[in-house]
C-alpha cells in the first residue's frame, strides 16, 4: 500500500506541478533581466555623454559638427568635394550635382561669342538662341 501511495503522490505532483510553465517563466525572466542590464548600460553611456557635453563650449561644438548650426550673425558655407580631375562632365541632370571646376581650366570652358549678321532678325535670333541655351538643362 505504501508504494502505491508514493506512486500516486508522484503522479499527482507531476500532473499538477507546471514544470513547463515554470521553465517558460524562468526563460522570460532571464531575457528580461538581459534587456534591463542592456538598458542600464545604455543609460550609463548616455549619462557620461551628457556630462561630457554639459559645458557651453562642448554643446556649441556638437551643434556645429553634427547639426550644422551657427551662432547668430554667422553664416554657414559648405564646400562640396569635387572629383579631383577638374574636368566638367557632360552629364544630364541637376547642374548642382556636377563637380566643381578648377580655376586653371576655366579658360577651356569659355567659348568665344559667334558673330551674327546685323539687322533686326539677328537680335531676335540671338535672343532666342540665348534663351534656348539658358533653358538647355530642361532637355
Amino acid at each position: 500500500m505504501v508504494p502505491l501511495a508514493v506512486v500516486t503522490a508522484v503522479v499527482m505532483l507531476v500532473a499538477w506541478f507546471p514544470l513547463k510553465a515554470l521553465w517558460n517563466q524562468q526563460s522570460a525572466l532571464d531575457s528580461t533581466a538581459a534587456q534591463i542590464s542592456a538598458l542600464q548600460r545604455q543609460q550609463h553611456a548616455l549619462v557620461l555623454q551628457a556630462e561630457s557635453i554639459d559645458s557651453r563650449a562642448a554643446a556649441t561644438l556638437l551643434a556645429r559638427e553634427q547639426y550644422q548650426l551657427v551662432a547668430p550673425g554667422q553664416s554657414l558655407i559648405q564646400v562640396l568635394p569635387g572629383n579631383g580631375s577638374g574636368v566638367v562632365s557632360q552629364s544630364t541632370g541637376d547642374p548642382g550635382l556636377q563637380p566643381l571646376v578648377s580655376p586653371s581650366s576655366v579658360s577651356t570652358l569659355v567659348t568665344p561669342p559667334s558673330k551674327a549678321s546685323s539687322g533686326h532678325s539677328s537680335s531676335t535670333k540671338g535672343f532666342l538662341t540665348r534663351l534656348l541655351h539658358t533653358l538647355e538643362f530642361w532637355r
